[in-house]
């Protein structure tokens, strides 16, 4: 197999891998987490919260 093949190949494996782990993190409502934790360190920065 050429290099270049190679590397294509990896590269596919890779984007499909991650697709699937963010579609898990979604499916496990880890969006809303991520969001929660975000907005609060925002409401710190400004003195808020």
């Amino acid at each position: 197999m050429k290099r270049k093949t190679l590397v294509n190949i990896i590269r596919v494996v890779l984007l499909i891998g991650a697709f699937l782990l963010m579609g898990l993190g979604l499916n496990a409502r880890g969006f809303s987490d991520v969001k929660n934790k975000a907005v609060r360190i925002c409401y710190e920065c400004m003195g808020i919260g």
